[in-house]
């Protein structure tokens, strides 16, 4: 049975291809044919001549099943700033239905589990009338929300859920992540309001620092709970 999912977060810099390549990683030691796609990334450095974006970089190493880069990363934007503002910057119209058939294309490729990687939020925009988020609404695939523990987390997540609801997708679960040393004030709290306020099960609870072996673990299950 395939499994897809659209992987979004609460925010920018939240865990979203922390979150992807740890689940590709989990696949691949699961022996599964898996893939994971970044479609739009801004920020990327010029490597033997063409752009490549190092999150991109990172989930087409995570993938068992080996894509080119053009494939896992079809629009490339090279600076690091709003996908809608750096495209129209490079003279460049980015639009949903375009990613939808990028990625549609790579899913002829036979796989057992595809991760598609979001940019920033969910509602980042693509030009001026469209948003990220209708890629995911075309695709219709399930949604994994990251969530980065930090102040503000809690409004930023409820509302995140609530609009990805309200776009007609179903909220597979969300992803607790802290991405610095150090856990935010009341983080046991925090996470159980958010436990008892979002409308989706608590898939995980991870941490950037965590070591290797306990994060694996912890991406293996979170697997099996897929």
């Amino acid at each position: 049975m395939k499994k897809r999912f659209f992987v979004t977060g609460i925010d920018t810099d939240v865990g979203k291809t922390y979150v992807t390549v740890g689940l590709l990683e989990a696949a691949k030691r699961a022996g599964l044919k898996s893939f994971g796609l970044k479609p739009i990334a801004a920020g990327a450095d010029r490597v033997e001549g063409s752009l490549r974006n190092d999150d991109a970089l990172r989930i087409q190493k995570a993938s068992s099943v080996s894509l080119p880069y053009e494939q896992v990363n079809p629009v490339v934007l090279e600076e690091p700033i709003a996908p809608h503002i750096a495209a129209m910057r490079e003279g460049r119209l980015v639009t949903a239905s375009r990613l939808e058939g990028f990625i549609k294309g790579a899913l002829l490729t036979p796989h057992e589990l595809v991760l598609v990687e979001g940019a920033g939020g969910w509602r980042v925009p693509l030009n001026d009338r469209e948003w990220l988020s209708d890629v995911a609404k075309l695709l219709g695939f399930p949604v994994i929300l990251v969530v980065n523990m930090k102040l503000g987390c809690l409004n930023h997540a409820i509302l995140t859920a609530e609009a990805i609801t309200r776009d007609g997708l179903t909220l597979a679960g969300w992803i607790a992540n802290n991405s610095t040393s150090e856990r935010m004030p009341c983080y046991e709290e925090n996470l159980a309001s958010l436990a008892s306020m979002l409308p989706a099960p608590l898939l995980g609870a991870l941490s950037w620092c965590q070591e290797e072996g306990e994060s694996q673990q912890e991406f293996d299950a979170i697997l099996s709970a897929l």
